[in-house]
């Protein structure tokens, strides 16, 4: 897959380029879905299929108060792409100047004049162009005009549910991770490096690695069982997100035992990803009683991997 940051210096290089817009974080059912129908048409036409995507995220520059938290960073989101099968990403920086491009302009400057679209799929609610006065009606009267295909696909629905990122947030600050998981088609996963901690989990038995720089959404705060992907190869471990409230922290953080695991791996890149929800965080009367609720929580994810058949859920791999 072809990585193009920003679109300045194109000038229709591509074969019968069909194309989807947006911000597709996450990556879950509904973007999928969108990826199948553009690389069908791609095949259809022996063109490329280009996924054309902003970094910063647009709310974050249009409302930076508001900070929109991310579901996967570029690079998860570059793989996932990658492995959906997409020819090409073409990553436009979004700035204020460029909110400003009225949808015709949009069009026609940028997927007219610089990629050459022959069609388009997006999703039902697709808006585009300054203040975001472009809709489907628009963009369908601009491809009349400049001879490509609009296409729109259906939203889908899980239990009645519209899967979107939004929604996909909301699970997340919830803790409900396996529904997360219904809704990407994987397991969700956050990364970051190894950073030193306290080192009480050592002292109980129990070490632990203490992830730092986390650009994704973090989980609510609770014990969590998880995969741990450390230099490529996935292990069992069960994630602390909290406060540590039996010894009174007031900094979250964010703490993965890795089961059957010894090594030192401090300032290394770890990915978690989440299988299931144990409970919400407690204070325990002190480290004994403590230790006897992490050997609980240790064995009830042992049981939870037995019964999945050790499958490791891993997204992006």
């Amino acid at each position: 897959m072809k990585i193009i940051k920003g679109s300045g210096g194109l000038r229709k290089d591509f074969s019968s380029p069909v194309i989807t817009i947006g911000n597709f974080d996450g990556i879950h059912l509904g973007h999928q879905q969108i990826f199948k129908e553009i690389k069908n048409k791609a095949f259809e036409l022996k063109g490329d299929s280009i996924v054309y995507t902003f970094d910063p995220h647009p709310v974050n520059i249009l409302m930076p108060q508001k900070q929109v938290p991310l579901i996967t960073s570029f690079s998860e989101k570059m793989k996932l792409l990658e492995a959906s099968g997409i020819d090409i990403v073409i990553c436009e920086e979004f700035t204020v100047e460029y909110a400003n491009l009225s949808p015709r302009q949009f069009v026609k400057d940028i997927l007219l004049d610089k990629i050459g679209v022959k069609a388009i799929f997006v999703g039902y609610d697709y808006a585009f162009g300054k203040g975001r006065e472009g809709d489907i009606n628009t963009l369908r009267q601009l491809g009349e005009e400049f001879d490509f295909q609009v296409n729109t696909v259906d939203v889908i629905k899980l239990g009645g549910v519209n899967v979107s990122s939004t929604k996909i947030r909301d699970f997340i600050q919830k803790g409900e991770v396996k529904e997360v998981a219904r809704f990407l088609g994987r397991d969700y996963s956050i990364s970051g490096k190894v950073g030193k901690g306290k080192s009480r989990g050592k002292g109980l038995g129990f070490p632990t690695a203490n992830l730092k720089s986390i650009i994704e959404l973090i989980p609510k705060p609770g014990i969590y069982v998880t995969h741990v992907l450390y230099r490529g190869d996935p292990y069992q471990g069960v994630v602390n997100i909290g406060f540590n409230p039996t010894f009174k922290d007031k900094t979250l953080s964010v703490e993965a035992h890795i089961l059957d695991f010894n090594r030192d791996i401090y300032d290394e890149d770890i990915r978690i990803s989440f299988v299931d929800r144990l409970r919400d965080e407690k204070a325990f009367n002190g480290p004994d009683e403590l230790v006897k609720q992490i050997d609980k929580d240790v064995k009830r994810a042992r049981e939870i991997f037995s019964c999945k058949g050790n499958e490791t859920g891993l997204s992006g791999d």
